[in-house]
């Protein structure tokens, strides 16, 4: 089995990269839906979040996700609370995902990891990914795409590693400034060469 590691900034298009490999032949496992997951009303997240952050952070007995993030995204401090409640939480959700699907013969699991340079990660994946856009495409994506303020998505951009950093670190850097088709033939590529269990 290979455990593969996807980052990218945020709006750099981790979603179609995932899709691709997917139709590929992938698994993928997305933290994102880990950190839904974890926040499950009644869950030890819920709770957590709740306590450390108090009743205003739900709204309709949910976790109130957008007004928590623009907290998080603000607030160094309250970031790094955030995070030292969510993340153990969605690294269990993950390994839990992953020996479930290795269980029933998945051989090649992608884990998609928006901050997995940040948290030093990088240790778990036999090969790394990066889905690359330069910083100005990801913040026009993000205010254009996303529909965020430029305040709120260079918040964002700024809460993590700079996209150049990332380069740096990852095996393989798949371009997501061109067209659909020009990335899909770099994760081909990438698939063929490195990826796919031969």
């Amino acid at each position: 089995m290979k455990l593969i590691g996807l980052t990218g900034g945020a709006g750099s298009g981790k979603s179609t990269v995932s899709a691709m490999l997917r139709e590929l032949g992938a698994t993928v496992i997305d933290a994102d839906d880990a950190a839904h997951a974890v926040y499950e009303p009644g869950s030890p997240g819920f709770d957590a979040v709740i306590h450390e952050f108090g009743p205003e952070y739900a709204r309709d007995g949910r976790i109130d996700r957008a007004r928590l993030g623009a907290l998080a995204f603000h607030d160094a401090g309250a970031r790094g609370r955030l995070n030292a409640i969510v993340h153990p939480l969605v690294r269990d959700w993950m390994a839990a995902r992953t020996v479930e699907v290795v269980d029933r013969g998945a051989e090649v699991v992608v884990h998609d990891v928006p901050l997995l340079f940040e948290n030093g990660l990088e240790g778990l994946y036999s090969t790394l990914l990066l889905v690359y856009v330069p910083e100005d495409v990801l913040l026009e994506r993000l205010v254009q795409g996303r529909g965020l303020t430029e305040d709120r998505a260079r918040a964002m951009i700024a809460a993590q590693m700079p996209i150049e950093e990332k380069r740096k670190l990852a095996h393989h850097v798949i371009d997501n400034s061109g067209s659909r088709e020009a990335t899909r033939q770099q994760v081909e590529r990438i698939w063929r060469d490195d990826l796919a269990v031969r």
